[in-house]
């Protein structure tokens, strides 16, 4: 088993220190606030009162891996993973980066003398008992030292080395962007289905569905948990859905090597009106077919 410092202990950050600590690792945890070290300490983990702390508590070579938002966050806390490395150890971005700034990132700590992965985690709050997929850019040496963390973290043949600096995050951004339009299809469908005359039981649809038909999927499995807490008409949740980066990177991706990426491009978008409590564009279409053709307009 291997040393890390994990920095950043929210939902995934948190799990993933349990997990490692499962896993006999020896982990040192700090977090901005010291609660969650708190938390982390009684699963297992070792707490830092800081960043400088939880350097100091690792020999090197050292696996430095940041959990925080993507960002200035990142940036900040991996310039204080540097203020007190040593030359060789490796610093890990875990967070939803833009590819692009990930290779930035590592042609600057390269030049000081450390190793850096982009490491793109997948699995939500079920990591901690079902595993992380994990999508690791970064050089190979740097890779093998990160190996043992990386098998603990993932199920069974869940994580992979894709390439240089950058193609980790490139890789989970296109795995989000799909996410985004799985997400969007499986809505639609449901709204189908909810709003037909037949009064169909979502959960039994979702739950039939799951046994052995081309779309079921882990997706398909929560929206069958969802359905089965909320009800059919989910009446407990608002239909506000927000987008974290990853999606518009992808479509923004897309648009530079002209793939016509329609369905990923639509999700997106669908996800920005779901944020409009009324639509403007709406109200000219609305506007124009009662100027054309005299169709009635609703008024507020």
């Amino acid at each position: 088993m291997s040393e890390i410092g994990l920095y950043g202990l929210g939902r995934m950050g948190g799990n993933m220190v349990t997990r490692l600590a499962r896993g006999k690792h020896r982990v040192v945890a700090g977090n901005r606030s010291p609660e969650p070290v708190e938390e982390a300490v009684g699963h297992g983990a070792v707490g830092a009162a800081s960043i400088e702390d939880m350097v100091k508590q690792l020999k090197p070579p050292r696996v430095l891996w940041s959990m925080v938002p993507a960002g200035e966050v990142t940036d900040h806390t991996l310039d204080e993973f540097a203020a007190y490395a040593s030359p060789g150890d490796v610093l890990v971005d875990g967070a939803n980066s833009y590819f692009r700034d990930s290779m930035k990132r590592a042609e600057k700590y390269t030049a000081k003398g450390f190793r850096f992965l982009d490491v793109g985690v997948s699995g939500g709050i079920w990591g901690l008992q079902v595993g992380y997929c994990m999508m690791v850019g970064g050089p190979a040496d740097a890779v093998a030292v990160a190996k043992p963390v990386l098998d603990t973290l993932a199920p069974p043949n869940g994580w992979a080395h894709f390439g240089s600096a950058g193609a980790g995050h490139f890789v989970k951004m296109v795995h989000n962007g799909i996410e985004y339009g799985m997400m969007q299809a499986y809505g639609e469908g449901f709204e189908l289905l909810h709003a037909s005359e037949f009064g169909l039981d979502l959960h039994k649809v979702a739950s039939v569905w799951l046994q052995g038909s081309v779309v079921r999927s882990w997706l398909l499995e929560l929206a069958e948990r969802a359905f089965e807490e909320e009800g059919t008409d989910l009446a407990n949740i608002k239909g506000w859905v927000a987008d974290s980066g990853e999606g518009r990177w992808t479509i923004l991706e897309a648009i530079s090597h002209d793939v016509p990426a329609t369905v990923l491009a639509h999700s997106l978008f669908a996800r920005f009106v779901s944020r409009q409590e009324d639509s403007y564009a709406m109200k000219v279409a609305a506007a124009l077919r009662n100027q054309f053709g005299g169709h009635a307009v609703k008024k507020e």
